[in-house]
């Protein structure tokens, strides 16, 4: 857990270091270095009823990156909308991608000044890729916003990513949300989708709900733990992709299980749709 505070001079203009950052959190629960001591503080907080809760992140990052290899690979899939991108890591959606399909064009969307700071960084390196600002939980400000539909081509297949951003939507009609952003997609487009999970075990349901507790009380102030009916309720009409809607880690997993799932790994789940 980094433990440095940034320097004045390297926050960016607009960064406010007294409030939470759901990207920075995630940043911290990765082990990276761009977060405050308010956003290591929801490390903290939740770390108190489940010491090994950076679990929950890695099993949320890992199963993007499968996610990715899936999408350019098997699918084809060279358009691709990442919502609530968060910080850089070793590996993002762009890089994956790309790998696979050197023309991908990868647009991100986030509200974090210190996201977009990086991602202008990242424009003059990668040409195909573009960061706006935006709020990702009102569609039609993304959808419509001029620089989206001028980057990406919305008569060809486009992959929705939604990872590990939707359990901040605190809002009852986040299916709804869901359908604004598929029906602007035509057919052949995925939607991906990772969610904090309750799954109403009695061994996981404490669990999951000591987690939700620390979370919306925590300086962050969201993190829902949904059940697998209400994340499943998100996908829609859309047909979901083998093996459907799991336990992040066990969305195609690269090897045989060689250990037993954490109860945190056991609290996130995620999954792919398709638009017929």
């Amino acid at each position: 857990m980094p433990d440095a505070k940034m320097s004045p001079s390297s926050v960016p203009v607009g960064v406010d270091t007294t409030r939470a950052s759901i990207a920075r959190v995630y940043d911290a629960f990765l082990g990276g270095k761009d977060n405050f001591e308010i956003d290591r503080e929801v490390l903290r907080q939740v770390a108190t009823v489940a010491p090994e809760v950076t679990d929950l992140a890695w099993s949320n990052r890992n199963f993007l990156v499968r996610a990715c290899r899936f999408l350019a690979g098997q699918a084809g899939i060279t358009q691709y909308l990442d919502c609530g991108s968060g910080l850089p890591t070793a590996e993002n959606t762009h890089q994956i991608v790309q790998r696979l399909q050197p023309d991908a064009k990868v647009l991100y969307v986030d509200n974090d000044p210190v996201v977009l700071a990086h991602g202008r960084a990242l424009l003059e390196e990668n040409d195909k890729t573009l960061f706006i600002s935006a709020d990702i939980f009102k569609p039609d400000e993304i959808l419509d916003h001029p620089e989206v539909r001028e980057f990406l081509d919305f008569s060809q297949p486009i992959a929705l990513i939604q990872n590990g951003t939707l359990h901040h939507y605190l809002g009852d009609d986040a299916p709804d949300l869901v359908k604004r952003y598929a029906d602007a997609l035509v057919s052949g487009s995925y939607v991906v989708i990772s969610h904090f999970l309750d799954p109403e075990t009695p061994e996981h349901a404490k669990t999951a709900r000591a987690l939700e507790d620390r979370f919306t009380h925590s300086p962050m102030g969201s993190g829902l733990f949904r059940t697998y009916p209400d994340i499943r309720a998100m996908f829609g009409d859309l047909e979901l992709v083998e093996p459907g809607l799991v336990l992040c880690d066990e969305w195609w997993p690269d090897g045989p299980r060689v250990k037993p799932l954490s109860q945190i790994e056991e609290c996130i789940a995620g999954g792919i749709g398709r638009k017929a």
